[in-house]
């Protein structure tokens, strides 16, 4: 198999992209000569046997009413069966495009409008938009940020249930935007909790491939089988594979009055059939696609490690949270003394990137950054000379 050239530029304006061609629209910028290091989309081209796949499928040139075959099913189980050590039953399965509609749609199933919804600050921003705008409160539980790097707060997180009775709580693990992979002993904790107060816990689990050297991932369905009725798993090869618009998600849903009752829900929104191309890149993907995987987790670690070498040295101001997994960097901006939309300024008019804006991670996110590490390495060059060029005031 050829091997991947992680270090290739290519050029992706003016195919669509969200992340290169629609910063000004999305982000209300003026700018457009700026790095974009925003959305959690990679820059590298997917598996060549997943474009193989879809290259074989395209030639056959007939796209009617597609659903997902035993093939699908059989390559996802066996990817988290030798991935994760996680045994899957195929009866659990439900599909949907794209993890973020789902998760909308079991809000509307599983809460009722004024309830309030418990999500980890700082929070991947989609969270709290269906949550706001499905009619529901967003009800948030801090995460503690320390020496080792952001942990639950269960003290609080127990408050919350005790005082307001939430019937939902919306986790992200591995955790965006901070790169925290949950341990066993947390997720234990964390479900013990959930079980005495009756919250159900919806776990948005995309990032658990893009794990850093050593770090092992945990799903909740990993953990004790009596918990498995008020446990939903969220998985996609969008992640991993760089598939983010060939959008087909599996929301894994062990409580059959649960699951038979989210795909009705499906069925009326017209939900019952699925992309072609989608399914055809997924089963490709995990199919086949374990090299190409392993050679871009090492990458990926790689580059995390030369950024945070580089920012020591060149933007000392700039403190780089402790992660596990994903792409992401989380950058404590605060020395600089600036408020969020100085910060923002300053990083588009000075640093020429841009950057996802801690705030839009909420309240917990002030002062913060993220920034996409998936990308070739001279982006991160390109990063860092910007970043060099903003002081802390005096």
């Amino acid at each position: 198999m050829k091997q991947t050239d992680f270090n290739q530029i290519i050029n992706r304006h003016h195919t669509g992209s969200v992340k290169w061609d629609f910063i000004d629209r999305y982000l209300q910028l003026d700018e457009t000569d700026l790095l974009p290091m925003w959305v959690s989309d990679f820059d590298f081209q997917c598996p060549l046997e997943v474009r193989q796949a879809l290259h074989h499928r395209v030639e056959h040139g007939i796209f009617g009413y597609s659903e997902r075959d035993d093939q699908y099913y059989q390559a996802v189980m066996d990817w988290f069966s030798k991935r994760h050590q996680l045994p899957l039953q195929r009866e659990w399965f439900t599909s949907i495009e794209g993890v973020v509609p789902g998760l909308a749609i079991l809000i509307q199933l599983l809460s009722q409008p004024g309830d309030p919804i418990v999500i980890q600050g700082p929070y991947y921003g989609s969270f709290a938009k269906i949550v706001t705008l499905n009619g529901r409160e967003v009800l948030e539980n801090p995460l503690a940020l320390g020496p080792q790097g952001y942990q639950f707060d269960f003290d609080h997180l127990e408050a919350c249930f005790e005082q307001r009775k939430p019937p939902l709580l919306l986790l992200c693990n591995p955790h965006n935007p901070t790169g925290r992979c949950w341990t066993r002993d947390e997720l234990t904790q964390l479900m013990t909790l959930c079980s005495r107060y009756g919250v159900t816990v919806i776990s948005d689990e995309i990032w658990a491939d893009l794990l850093l050297p050593g770090e092992t991932f945990t799903s909740v369905l990993h953990l004790d089988e009596s918990w498995q009725d008020h446990v939903i798993s969220a998985t996609s090869a969008s992640k991993s594979f760089g598939l983010s618009s060939l959008r087909i998600s599996n929301f894994l849903i062990p409580n059959d009055q649960t699951r038979n009752a989210f795909v009705e829900r499906l069925n009326a929104h017209g939900l019952d059939v699925f992309n072609a191309l989608s399914m055809t890149a997924a089963t490709a993907a995990y199919q086949q696609g374990e090299t190409w995987l392993d050679a871009l987790q090492q990458y990926l670690a790689d580059n995390r490690r030369w950024f945070e070498q580089a920012l020591a040295y060149a933007a000392p101001w700039c403190k780089m949270t402790r992660a596990e997994g994903t792409y992401l960097a989380w950058l404590d901006c605060r020395a600089l003394g600036l408020d969020d939309n100085a910060l923002q300024q300053a990083l588009i008019h000075q640093s020429k990137i841009a950057a996802s804006m801690g705030v839009s991670f909420g309240e917990q996110g002030k002062g913060f950054i993220r920034l996409n590490l998936g990308c070739p390495r001279q982006y991160l060059e390109s990063a860092i000379a910007g970043l060099a060029r903003l002081k802390p005031s005096l």
